[in-house]
């Protein structure tokens, strides 16, 4: 009786620690779901799973293409050659094919002892396997896949053994689903912000064509200040708020009525009021929308001066914020160059001794320093 107990326990005792491996295997699966959009890297971690706790010799992925409707390799592990890269069954075709296609766990424990026709026999060859199990990898009613595994000796498993096959299945099947919504994801919104960078460019046209005098002025204007903010030390992130910035740097213009806009002579003091209203119209236009709140520092600031007798709030130094600074040298380079009714354009030594006398009163300094020298590399290099 108590060798039949002492049995008992040691088998109570294996199932545990069985149960405990497993539980840890889902735990890392469940790990790397959580921690990774790269869903190769994702896999990989599943295949490991599989190879171990199912102990089977190799295992593979393949993904159902949602545009060929075929199943393609993924990812493999534990193959001693390259054909099962070479996978591509079509819905209903092959071991892996019947799988997906009747959305049910298809299996050969012993193919020296069965003749099914192999769509893939060489590749069974070449590997030595003998026994095979294929099961669908379905999240939300949808397959997405197969996982496959591989044995090169007859294996006939138990319940267990096939319970676990099937959760493992299952969290593949997550990871994959999780993957492809994550990628419909960024392609929507890199979709999104096409349109929005697309209705961007189409004000900052309607603005070049409202007021001839300046067309070109915009664009020109807008490739330099990515320049000179990437010399600055800005990031790539925040470039895209510096550019659709300086695209909408006189969105506020559309709130000056055209007589004020467009007239040939200067401004009066009263007409001076209403023009420099623009940043203000900037800020109250674009502050409601939400993606372009962060590019306002330049539409709301770009007015404003070193010393503060700048416009609309009379910001001082570094209450500036550093992406205006960079344009306001960037604006008045290129209205100064640029032919106007009024006046010629300036030469460029002329423009440069305007910038350097304007330093510390008009400009940043640094901002200066560091327009001045990329102006000479770009000179140095053009030449």
């Amino acid at each position: 009786e108590k060798e039949k107990r002492a049995a008992e326990l040691v088998v109570a005792n294996e199932e545990t620690v069985r149960h405990l491996q497993n539980i840890q295997a889902l735990h890392k699966i469940d790990q790397a779901i959580a921690g990774s959009l790269d869903l190769n890297l994702t896999l990989n971690v599943v295949l490991e799973q599989v190879k171990t706790q199912l102990n089977v010799d190799a295992a593979a992925v393949l993904l159902l293409d949602p545009h060929t409707q075929k199943l393609e390799f993924t990812v493999g592990l534990g193959f001693r050659g390259k054909t099962i890269e070479r996978s591509r069954l079509r819905l209903g075709e092959g071991l892996g094919g019947r799988a997906a296609l009747e959305r049910r766990t298809v299996s050969v424990t012993n193919l020296l002892e069965n003749n099914t026709p192999l769509i893939r026999a060489p590749f069974f060859a070449d590997e030595g396997f003998v026994t095979y199990f294929g099961t669908p990898l379905i999240a939300k009613g949808q397959v997405n896949g197969v996982l496959e595994v591989f044995h090169h000796t007859p294996f006939a498993p138990d319940e267990n053994w096939l319970e676990l096959f099937k959760i493992l299945a299952e969290q593949t099947a997550i990871a994959v689903d999780n993957a492809s919504l994550f990628t419909e994801l960024k392609h929507s919104n890199a979709q999104l912000f096409a349109a929005y960078d697309s209705t961007i460019e189409g004000w900052s046209h309607a603005l070049d064509l409202r007021d001839k005098e300046t067309e070109g002025h915009t664009q020109r204007v807008t490739e330099m200040t990515l320049k000179l903010a990437r010399a600055a030390g800005i990031t790539e992130a925040e470039l895209v708020h510096v550019r659709r910035g300086a695209l909408l740097h006189d969105i506020g213009k559309m709130g000056v009525p055209d007589h004020i806009l467009l007239k040939p002579d200067k401004l009066t003091d009263e007409e001076w009021v209403a023009m420099r209203k623009h940043p203000t119209f900037a800020f109250e236009l674009l502050s409601p929308i939400a993606y372009l709140r962060p590019a306002l520092d330049i539409p709301y600031c770009h007015h404003e001066k070193w010393d503060g007798s700048g416009y609309p709030r009379g910001l001082k130094g570094e209450q500036i914020p550093l992406a205006a600074r960079l344009f306001a040298i960037i604006d008045v380079w290129d209205a100064l160059l640029s032919d106007r009714p009024y006046r010629q354009g300036w030469p460029k030594e002329k423009v440069i001794e305007h910038i350097k006398s304007r330093s510390g009163s008009h400009f940043d300094p640094k901002a200066v320093e560091l327009f001045l020298k990329k102006i000479y590399e770009d000179t140095e290099g053009a030449g």
